[in-house]
């Protein structure tokens, strides 16, 4: 593939996009903005794609990445892609977005540069293809925070304020979310490509997606089997780290979840307070589709969508393929619950999974759902041995619990300093708290000042600095009698 080089910038842009069949993309005509200005710039992630941070703070490097612009080399498409939103099949695609090109990092790794709000596309489907700053930041420090959690996730390189008003309930300031991922293809782009096209493009994609991501399953006795068993499992590792930090992503449909493993769209997520395994933020999820506890369902859910939609692939005779796909999606409930319970282990300080330990595990969640105990702060209290000073815990059953856990540690063969490092590692003293993003919004936008917010990021990105924090970060708020609730950012 031909690569084209920008040393003022550091771009060092592909399109191996363009290889595919036209049907998964559209061309697109790139929409002025009237001011752009770079509000916020990653320059950690700048430097590790080899793009040189300085040199976007200037008028061209805004209107690049405010979508005014295309970069040297590179391209502006949008993407086609269909979902199941919310159990509804719908087509779809990039309806404000567009995918500038690929970037190859100093590393020889390839990443998507893509524009979130910058503009109509042939998908927009009457909307105005724009996005309002707020919901941007919003992305930019979840997803940031994410990173640092360990979690995988697509990242935010830059946000970008257009100059030009958002029209929604109120007028708000425009701006694009410069998104940075392993690549942008979807479930549901499996799911148009079946759907909408031919079987050739069908395998065309899925021959993309194992070329790029997954390249030892080019020899594989069957790459097509080899490929929905590689996502099921990665899909399975990503619920399990949800959980297991109490985050809730609000909107699972099937375009919402990566090929790559990767966490995408901070819509309507946030991070759960008291642990509940009922808990929904958004305002649109009324039946609770996509509460906390459901999340592992969904996402088996949404891979028997995947494995629908690439049967032709699995095996000529359609029983067969079904019955390959069946015996490949029956597994992900051990994969999950493998992971979820190792992850829980280690969060408790226990350095192996097996009856006893899940046994722990889940009456722990029990006396925390029945408690209202916070769920971040539980597990902290837990590592730096504080639930003997808390009045929240003060009651027999968590008494008795704790009773067993400190047998089981005991019975370890690793010393307690060993245990509670282990527990240091794999428990977050800070979270997105959502009454502290919304502040800081509230503070960036209105009043144009970005002390919280950047104070804010700086603690979300360094989550297991244990005591680094002061207590404003941990502490979980004031309860309300209004439920927090989210909203799908536009």
């Amino acid at each position: 593939m031909s690569q084209s080089f920008d040393n003022d910038f550091g771009w060092n842009l592909e399109k191996s996009y363009h290889t595919l069949p036209e049907i998964f993309y559209k061309i697109e005509q790139l929409d002025n903005t009237s001011d752009p200005k770079i509000v916020v710039f990653n320059k950690q992630l700048g430097e590790q794609l080899g793009l040189n941070s300085e040199a976007f703070h200037t008028e061209s490097g805004a209107q690049v990445l405010s979508g005014s612009k295309t970069p040297n080399g590179g391209m502006s498409i949008s993407l086609a892609y269909a979902g199941h939103q919310f159990g509804h099949f719908t087509m779809l695609g990039d309806g404000r977005a567009l995918l500038i090109g690929e970037q190859i990092s100093p590393q020889k790794e390839r990443y998507d540069i893509h524009l979130k709000g910058s503009g109509p596309t042939h998908f927009s489907r009457g909307g105005d293809g724009r996005a309002a700053l707020a919901p941007m930041l919003r992305e930019y420090l979840i997803s940031e925070a994410m990173f640092a959690l360990g979690i995988p996730t697509t990242r935010s390189l830059a946000v970008t304020s257009t100059g030009n008003p958002v029209y929604r309930e109120t007028v708000l300031p425009g701006a694009t979310l410069t998104r940075v991922a392993s690549s942008h293809i979807r479930v549901g782009t499996f799911q148009y490509a079946r759907q909408y096209g031919s079987i050739d493009d069908l395998r065309a994609l899925a021959d993309y997606t194992i070329t790029r991501h997954f390249t030892s399953l080019i020899e594989h006795e069957n790459r097509y089997l080899g490929l929905l068993q590689t996502v099921m499992k990665q899909q399975a590792s990503l619920i399990a780290k949800w959980q297991l930090v109490g985050f809730v992503h609000g909107v699972m449909n099937t375009d919402n979840m990566t090929i790559s493993g990767e966490t995408i769209d901070y819509g309507p997520c946030a991070f759960m307070n008291e642990y509940n395994q009922a808990t929904v933020f958004s305002s649109i999820d009324h039946q609770g589709r996509y509460a906390y506890g459901n999340q592992p369902y969904m996402a088996a859910w949404n891979l028997a969508r995947l494995a629908e939609s690439i049967l032709p692939l699995l095996n000529e005779n359609q029983d067969e393929a079904l019955k390959t796909a069946e015996g490949a999606i029956g597994q992900f409930q051990t994969y999950y619950d493998s992971f979820w319970y190792s992850g829980m282990s280690k969060k408790l300080g226990l350095f192996q999974s097996n009856s006893d330990e899940m046994e722990l595990s889940e009456a722990l969640l029990k006396l925390m759902e029945k408690n209202d105990l916070d769920f971040t702060n539980t597990f902290i209290d837990l590592t730096f041995e504080k639930c003997n000073d808390s009045e929240v815990y003060q009651f027999d059953e968590f008494k008795q619990w704790k009773k067993q856990w400190e047998h089981l540690l005991k019975q370890q063969s690793q010393s307690k300093e060993e245990s509670i490092s282990l527990m240091k590692e794999n428990n977050p003293a800070a979270i997105p708290r959502n009454h502290l993003v919304e502040e800081a919004l509230e503070e960036a936008v209105e009043q144009e000042n970005y002390q919280k917010w950047n104070e804010l990021l700086k603690v979300v990105t360094n989550p297991f600095e244990h005591n680094f924090y002061e207590e404003k970060y941990t502490a979980p708020p004031n309860k309300s009698a209004t439920p927090y609730k989210t909203f799908c950012g536009t």
